[in-house]
Order: structure tokens, then sequence, then C-alpha cells
């Protein structure tokens, strides 16, 4: 399939538009973007609404067939988690499934870096053998093979973002923080990956436009807390030097203060 360059006027369909989608969909229509989102609850959708954003209220796990998705020649974000249970993720299976008739320039895939497992404290990059060890992170690997095998199928391109921990406003123990107490504790904490969620964002934008199709990409800040004995450094070379981002948050303190100016926090 020939690639049609995407421009401002390429529509956008964000699949699970909740805490990050969201926010996405708010940058995107203050650029005057059109964009869809799925979502499965009323209160959602409503907020889509606010935002000027489409809503297609859809429950991923029902067994009734999934509607018609407005997703020929879109740019399409998979955010959805997997369901809760199982070792597969049959909810990305069924939207790829209904994308036959309609299908994407692209699509970027929030994944998690889960599915690498425990790698004792060493640094990771995205050569790095799969190991999932828990079953979200069997999930979130199931997923990323059944994504890449519809790619190669249909020939439209995959990029997948391998992300830890996500915080950002409204998403912080803002009691503790009013107290003064640590958000994390040195002797419960191990290598501490995470990334704002507008560095996320910036970064599922970039994957958009430049990312390599098949490539996988991880994605952190450098501000990395090296507590305990065990899990995984991640290395994000690849983020920077083929997407470009920059990052505006590079460290948790600078994060953490956006957070709490945005939060109304002193």
């Amino acid at each position: 399939m020939k690639a049609v360059p995407m421009t401002q006027s390429t529509p956008v369909v964000i699949v699970g538009c909740g805490y990050v989608g969201q926010r996405l969909a708010r940058q995107l229509r203050a650029k005057g973007r059109a964009v869809t989102g799925l979502v499965r609850g009323d209160a959602t959708s409503a907020a889509l609404r606010a935002l000027g954003v489409v809503p297609v209220q859809v429950d991923l796990d029902a067994a009734a067939e999934l509607p018609a998705l407005p997703t020929a020649g879109a740019e399409l974000y998979y955010f959805a988690p997997p369901p809760a249970e199982g070792d597969t993720d049959p909810r990305l299976r069924r939207v790829l499934a209904v994308l036959k008739d309609g299908l994407p320039q692209r699509i970027v895939y929030i994944s998690t870096s889960g599915v690498y497992g425990d790698c004792a404290g060493a640094w990771v990059d995205e050569t790095h053998p799969l190991h999932p060890t828990t079953p979200r992170a069997h999930r979130r690997a199931d997923a990323e093979a059944a994504l890449r095998d519809w790619s190669a199928a249909t020939s439209v391109p995959a990029v997948i973002l391998r992300v830890p921990g996500i915080y950002g406003p409204g998403k912080l123990p803002l009691e503790r923080l009013r107290k003064g107490l640590p958000l994390l504790i040195e002797a419960d904490s191990p290598y501490t990956n995470r990334i704002h969620v507008d560095d996320l964002i910036s970064v599922c934008r970039a994957a958009m436009q430049r990312g390599q199709p098949g490539a996988a990409y991880n994605v952190s800040d450098p501000g990395m807390r090296a507590f305990m004995e065990e899990s995984k450094r991640l290395d994000t070379r690849r983020m920077r030097d083929e997407l470009g981002v920059v990052l505006r948050y590079p460290t948790l303190e600078l994060g953490l203060k956006a957070c709490l100016a945005e939060s109304g926090v002193d």
C-alpha cells in the first residue's frame, strides 16, 4: 500500500481515549485537527464532546460486533489496555479485525516496558529479548506480536512505544505531597523508569510522524531513581535520536513542579 503523507487535514482516531488520550486530543483539537475517540463510559464520552472530539462509545469486551470505525486514511493511536485477565489481548485483535475495510495510515501503540521482565538492574535497549513474567506483561507482549503480524499482512506501518510509569496532573498523591511525605520509599522502590504524560504525548506524535515502521521505542525520562537491586534501566537513545524528541521534563523534579502548578498546589 502506497503511503500518503499525513497532514493537518488527516483525521485522528484514538482507541482508549482516557487520561493520555484526552490530553493528546486536547492538543490536536487546539490545532484544528478532527479527532474521534473510542471510549466505554458515558462520562468519558461526555468529556470528549466537551473537547470537540467525536466519541464512539463501545465496549471492547462485548460479544456484539464492533461498529465500523472512521479509520480509513487516519492516524490511529491505540491506547486501550488489555483485559485484566488472561495472557492475550482480544481487545486489540477485535479492533484490528474491523480495520480491514478502513485501513489507517499508521498505528502508534502504547505497550509497557514490563515486556522485558526483571533485568536485574541492567540497562535495556530495544534489542533486548522480551521476557514477560507477569500476566499483564504477557498480555502486552501478545498485543505487540499481534500488531506486528497484522502490520505485515496489511502493510500498515505500526510503531510500538514501551512505556514505564506515567505521571502527570491528576495522577499524583497530592495529600502525601501536602504533608511533605516522599512519593517513593527508597527501601521499597526498584529502579524507577517513568515519563511525564505531556512528554509521552510528544513521543506519540513524533512516532506517528517519524517512527520507523515496525520499530519499538523505549520511552522514559533520564532522571531515573536508582533504588533496590532489580528491575531495569531503560536506554532511550533510539527515542531521542530517531524521533528527535526533546523532553520538557527530563527529571522527576521538573515534572512534579509542573504537575503541582497545573493542579494548583503550592
